[in-house]
């Protein structure tokens, strides 16, 4: 669900990559440096977070969605990402913040948790007033895998590497979940992202339909210490 907004952002970066395990870097933007840092998400994080998350739902064009207002949509994001759910207890979510606020998300749990993850939505939409019948998600994950689920930055502080950066966070992310394999999708209407992937180390190993999209349903096995080169 991701790939689209990750890609613009991995495609125009000009970063060194050999930095990559750094977990701060130095910018340069419209001649001025700043910092960013990646970090475990909190709960005061989720308000912002909420617009790089729309970002993707945007890109998804899910039917169901079609109705919600933006506000509405953005108040259940933020209480989603309010709970222990999708901080810690089910799920994993890093950030990456700049000038003191949120420019970067990656989101992504163990595959036997999907459903835990759908129904925080569920219920959050269920007692939405801005929504007409509750939001149930498709199922996107393939069994004993550590699904990547959402990854998307800033439009405003793409180019700088920070698409990486969060990349690189995975593999740590999976092996603290005691999986050994990443999953992900690529719409079948994106096939540079997954020429993208398929360079990266990913296979193919089925599909998805997402609302009224087909995806390729890609994997790669992680080690440990190992990272997602791009």
């Amino acid at each position: 669900r991701f790939l689209t907004a990750l890609l613009r952002s991995l495609l125009t970066t000009h970063e060194n990559f050999s930095s990559i395990l750094c977990n701060t870097m130095h910018c340069l933007q419209t001649r001025r440096i700043f910092l960013i840092t990646v970090r475990e998400a909190q709960q005061d994080d989720a308000g912002q977070i909420a617009p790089l998350i729309d970002i993707i739902f945007d890109e998804m064009e899910l039917d169901e969605l079609d109705d919600v207002p933006e506000p509405g949509l953005a108040k259940v994001i933020t209480r989603a990402y309010q709970t222990e759910t999708y901080l810690s207890r089910k799920a994993s979510t890093v950030v990456a913040e700049a000038d003191g606020q949120v420019v970067g998300v990656v989101f992504g749990y163990p595959s036997e948790n999907e459903d835990d993850i759908n129904k925080v939505l569920i219920n959050l939409s269920k007692k939405s007033a801005d929504f007409k019948e509750p939001y149930i998600p498709d199922s996107e994950t393939h069994s004993d895998e550590w699904y990547l689920d959402s990854i998307a930055v800033d439009p405003n502080y793409q180019g700088h590497g920070i698409g990486s950066k969060l990349l690189a966070a995975v593999p740590r992310m999976a092996m603290n979940d005691g999986k050994s394999v990443i999953g992900l999708n690529v719409d079948f209407e994106n096939p540079e992202a997954k020429k993208l992937y398929e360079r990266k180390g990913f296979k193919t190993v089925g599909t998805n339909v997402i609302g009224d999209h087909l995806y390729d349903h890609m994997q790669k096995a992680v080690k440990e210490q190992s990272l997602l080169s791009v």
